[in-house]
């Protein structure tokens, strides 16, 4: 056995050998997933960011450039089953969770039983999210912050690990319901899947509609997942770094009176503490995928814009000036950051 103490400076014990193991295998997955996936590197490194760190994503892009895809995608090489519902807005609670159902026995006779919904799976995509009502979308927020469904009279315990990855169109806003803010930070990242450049658009179409289609191979299972995630809580945090991160979720704050003017000016609200707890926790990911055992802030920076642009929000102020909220979240970061340097 060796630690990672030995790597970073940090605390726990890891077997050397197994850990290069998962990470190799983690990096295969990566590859895997670009064979099938052409372009969206960024995002393709984000599920796999929010799947070793236990959170749920948020895709959000035009209809056709490839959500679903990513999504069968991960579930096929992380070796996980798989669900899909479509929201639409007469999609009820049970229709995702299960309700009872009289079933008929071996006799003949009837009786209650309960009949698990396309939640009891370990990846649910649920496509165009902000089509449901809101009572349908709070049906995952047990799920989604305690893995369990409540259902029958009865708690129940969902497969592990349960990854959520939610779709939602920017364009087409008629007969839609937004998000309200106690889901949507559920979320560890809002990911932007983007229109492809021209030589990516090039590679999709040479890719899909030839005679030989790419079948990603499996390259890891839910063993590894679950060993990956206890992993992730193990890679160490410097203490200056965490008190960078905490001095930036304050200083997002705009109701305080000695915040940055900008801040002041263009915030309705700022970062969480669980946005907070997201940040730190995405940023421990982001260097193990990059094959590093200890947390930088070039880790912080990296995951900084999916993990907080879903997590403050601008004021009217500064929609009406198209203040760039990521790039505001950046300038503040790296404010802290020299401060700590």
């Amino acid at each position: 056995m060796a630690t990672m103490q030995g790597k970073a400076g940090g605390a726990g014990d890891i077997d050397t050998v197994a850990l290069e193991r998962l990470l190799e295998q983690l990096r295969k997955a990566r590859d895997e997933m670009a064979r099938a996936v052409v372009g969206q590197k960024d995002v393709v490194e984000q599920l796999l960011i929010a799947l070793i760190c236990g959170g749920h994503v948020l895709l959000e892009g035009s209809p056709g450039v490839g959500k679903t895809l990513l999504v069968r995608t991960l579930g096929g090489v992380a070796g996980l089953s798989f669900a899909r519902v479509q929201f639409t807005p007469d999609l009820m609670p049970a229709d995702i969770t299960g309700s009872l159902a009289l079933i008929p026995d071996e006799t003949g006779r009837t009786k209650l039983q309960f009949q698990a919904g396309p939640i009891f799976t370990q990846v649910l995509l649920t496509d165009e999210i902000n089509r449901a009502t809101p009572k349908t979308q709070s049906a995952l927020l047990e799920a989604m912050g305690e893995r369990t469904v409540t259902a029958a009279g009865r708690s129940m315990e969902l497969p592990k690990p349960f990854f959520v990855l939610a779709t939602q169109n920017p364009i087409e806003l008629e007969g839609t319901y937004r998000l309200p803010e106690a889901q949507i930070d559920r979320f560890l990242f809002k990911s932007l899947v983007n229109y492809p450049s021209e030589n990516d658009l090039v590679g999709i179409l040479d890719l899909t509609t030839g005679a030989d289609q790419v079948v990603p191979k499996q390259v890891l299972n839910a063993n590894d997942i679950l060993a990956l995630q206890r992993l992730v809580r193990q890679v160490p945090v410097a203490a200056h770094v965490t008190r960078a991160v905490a001095r930036f979720a304050l200083i997002t704050q705009p109701d305080r009176k000695d915040g940055p003017a900008e801040v002041v000016k263009y915030l309705r609200f700022g970062i969480s503490p669980r946005g907070a707890q997201s940040l730190i926790l995405a940023a421990k990911g982001h260097a193990l995928l990059a094959g590093r055992y200890n947390v930088a802030f070039e880790d912080l920076k990296a995951i900084l814009a999916p993990t907080l642009r879903h997590r403050c929000q601008l004021n009217y102020e500064g929609e009406a000036e198209g203040i760039n909220a990521d790039a505001l979240l950046n300038r503040l970061l790296d404010t802290e950051s020299k401060k700590a340097a």
